[in-house]
C-alpha cells in the first residue's frame, strides 16, 4: 500500500479517466503498488473492479506463464510499464508489441486479455473485472457525481445573480445617455425563468438522443471531481479528529478522578489511625491523673496566704477520687 492509505482510499482521490480498449469506451481508475493493483472500470451502465495482492499475482501469473520462474518484483514492473498507459487514456508506447484485448463474458464480468514479452519469452496476463459492490460504487462514483451537480448548480445560480447585475449596470449607463457603438452588441435583458426553460426544451432532448459517452468526463469535470474528492477526505479526517478528541476526554476525566478518591482514602484512613491514637494517649492520661493528684503534697500556709490579682480557677483533679 502507498504510505497515503490503503488501496481504495488512494483511488479515490483519483479522477476518472477516458480509455478505449477494443472499441469499448470507458472510464477507469487504476492504482498500482509494489506488488499490488486495484483497477475501477465503467461504461455508466455498470461498475467493475479487480483487486490483487502478491500471492494471488504469483498464481495466477504461474497458471498464465507455465515457464515463468522470476520473482513477483520482476514480472509485476513489467505489466505496469504494459497496462499503465492503455489504463490512464495515453497511448502505448510506439515499441511496445503489446496486445490488449477487452471481453465481455455471459455473467456479467469483463476481461482484459494482455500479451507481450518478458526477457524473450511471451507474457500473458489476463484481468479478471468483476462487477462492484454497491458501496464502492457509492464512494467512488454516485457520491462524488451528486456533490459536483449540487456544486455546479450553485454556481449556475451564482451566475445568473451576476448576469442580473451586469443588467442594471447596462441599464444605468443607458439612462445616462451611453449608446452602443455597434448594434449587434446588443443583448435582451437575462430572464432567469425563460432562459432555463429555454434551455430545457432544446438540450434536454439532445442529450437523451445521444448514447451515454463516457469520454464525456473530460479535463475540467476530472479537475472538479478531484476538488470534490480532496475536500471530502479534509471534512471526514477533521470530523474523525474531533471525534477521537472527544472519546479521550471522558477517559481522561475518571483517570483524574480516581486518583483524588484514591489519595483521600488512604488520608482518611491515616487520619483516622492518628485520632485513636490521641484518643488512647488522652484516656491513659486521664486514668493517671487521680494518683498523680493524691501522691503530690498539700498545699502550705504562705501559698494560701499569698495575694492574688486574679480569681482562681478551679483545678480540674480528674473523673476519679
Amino acid at each position: 500500500m502507498e504510505p497515503g492509505g490503503t488501496s481504495a482510499e488512494v483511488l479515490l482521490q483519483r479522477p476518472w479517466l477516458p480509455v478505449s480498449i477494443s472499441g469499448w469506451r470507458l472510464l477507469a481508475k487504476s492504482w498500482f503498488g509494489e506488488t499490488s493493483y486495484h483497477i475501477l472500470l465503467t461504461d455508466v451502465h455498470c461498475v467493475w473492479e479487480e483487486r490483487m495482492d502478491s500471492a494471488a499475482l504469483q498464481k495466477r501469473a504461474q497458471e498464465l506463464n507455465r515457464r515463468l520462474r522470476a520473482p513477483v518484483k520482476a514480472f509485476f514492473s513489467h505489466l505496469c510499464e504494459v497496462v499503465r498507459p492503455c489504463l490512464s487514456g495515453r497511448d502505448a508506447r510506439a515499441d511496445s508489441e503489446a496486445q490488449i484485448s477487452l471481453t465481455r463474458q455471459d455473467d456479467g464480468n469483463i476481461s482484459i486479455k494482455l500479451k507481450s514479452e518478458l526477457a524473450g519469452l511471451p507474457f500473458y496476463w489476463e484481468f479478471h473485472c468483476t462487477p462492484a459492490p454497491v458501496t464502492v460504487v457509492c464512494v467512488q462514483l454516485v457520491h462524488p457525481l451528486l456533490v459536483m451537480s449540487h456544486l455546479l448548480q450553485r454556481q449556475v445560480e451564482q451566475l445568473g445573480g451576476l448576469l442580473g447585475r451586469k443588467d442594471e449596470e447596462i441599464q444605468d449607463y443607458r439612462e445616462n445617455g451611453a449608446t452602443l457603438s455597434r448594434e449587434r452588441l446588443q443583448t435582451d435583458v437575462f430572464e432567469e425563468q425563460t432562459y432555463r426553460e429555454d434551455f430545457m426544451s432544446k438540450t434536454l432532448p439532445l442529450l437523451c438522443s445521444e448514447q451515454p459517452d463516457a469520454h464525456g468526463f473530460d479535463a475540467d469535470l476530472q479537475h472538479l471531481y478531484a476538488a470534490v474528492v480532496a475536500r471530502g477526505n479534509t471534512r471526514k479526517r477533521k470530523l474523525s479528529e474531533e471525534r477521537s478528541a472527544e472519546e479521550d476526554q471522558p477517559a481522561a476525566a475518571e483517570e483524574e478522578a480516581d486518583v483524588p478518591s484514591s489519595l483521600g482514602g488512604s488520608v482518611t484512613n491515616s487520619n483516622a489511625g492518628e485520632e485513636d491514637a490521641q484518643e488512647d494517649a488522652a484516656g491513659a492520661k486521664m486514668a493517671d491523673r487521680p494518683a498523680a493528684v493524691q501522691q503530690s503534697p498539700p498545699l502550705t500556709s504562705k501559698t494560701a496566704e499569698r495575694p492574688s490579682s486574679k480569681p482562681k480557677k478551679k483545678k480540674v483533679v480528674g473523673l476519679f477520687r
